[in-house]
């Protein structure tokens, strides 16, 4: 089954693209158990570029990004943080959307004390703050965006978007597949001024 998330102004579709996925969701709503907030940056990978962990092929660690679109990958990156992905494209693909920071909305004292620290703006800007926060493991791989704890809502108004290389990645760095919400106090890191 195809996930489509729709809104006023339109929806996302994981069947689409990753880095036109990773678009649409600048500006979502994700929850995990009732914790969470607004999606404000994101990250595209797609199997034809070297920084995608499908460039490989398929491997017991990246089984379920070759699976269906609308589900969860979660890898654990230096062997410290887990970090959340959404599959994108057909099955047998192996595309997916890095969640890179969101504003936190709901849950703050859970999110507090899964982190250890109370300024609001460091509780999610990171992959691995975010996995953190919303108390992302391995347990999560593989579940659908469709069921709990997992709650999603495509965005209800239009955004402003920029655009920039992603980051700590050492291959295919040039490709402008990182996307941020104009504006938002809450990147990992500040885009190009040029975007």
């Amino acid at each position: 089954m195809t996930l489509r998330l729709s809104s006023n102004i339109g929806s996302i579709d994981f069947a689409a693209s990753a880095d036109l996925v990773a678009q649409r969701l600048i500006g979502a709503i994700l929850t995990v158990d009732g914790v969470g907030g607004r999606i404000v940056e994101t990250e595209a990978y797609d199997p034809e570029e070297p920084a995608s962990h499908a460039f490989g092929g398929l491997t017991t660690r990246n089984t379920v990004l070759f699976g269906p679109p609308g589900h969860v990958y979660v890898y654990r990156s230096y062997g410290i943080h887990w970090c959340l992905n959404f599959v994108c494209r057909e099955e047998g693909h192996g595309a997916g959307v890095l969640i890179r920071a969101i504003e936190p909305l709901t849950g703050l004292d859970a999110m507090r004390q899964r982190r250890g620290l109370e300024p609001v703006r460091q509780l999610c800007s990171g992959p691995g703050r975010v996995g953190q926060a919303l108390g992302i493991t391995h347990r999560h791989n593989g579940m659908s965006l469709l069921e709990a704890p997992f709650h999603i809502e495509a965005p209800q108004e239009p955004v402003s978007i920029v655009t920039g290389p992603r980051i700590g990645i050492t291959r295919a760095i040039a490709l402008p597949w990182r996307y941020g919400l104009a504006a938002s106090k809450f990147w990992s890191k500040p885009f190009p001024k040029h975007t």
